[in-house]
């Protein structure tokens, strides 16, 4: 499967710092069928969610 949509937020020095987070095996196959439906990896389809509900809030995301 490729990825037909990348992050395209500007790079920085380095690589970012990773995130862990625990998800039940059921929860992250809806996550993962959700961003393969969007065409993104599973890992950006969350970076978008999380960019979306902060300028929800009113708050500008810095990356």
């Amino acid at each position: 499967m490729s990825i037909l949509k990348r992050d395209i937020t500007k790079k920085g020095k380095g690589l970012s710092p990773t995130f862990q987070i625990r998800l039940s095996p059921e929860l992250k196959a809806q996550f993962e069928m959700v961003a393969s439906d969007a065409g993104i990896s599973l890992g950006n389809w969350l970076k978008t969610l999380g960019r979306e509900e902060l300028k929800r809030l009113g708050i500008t995301p810095k990356g």
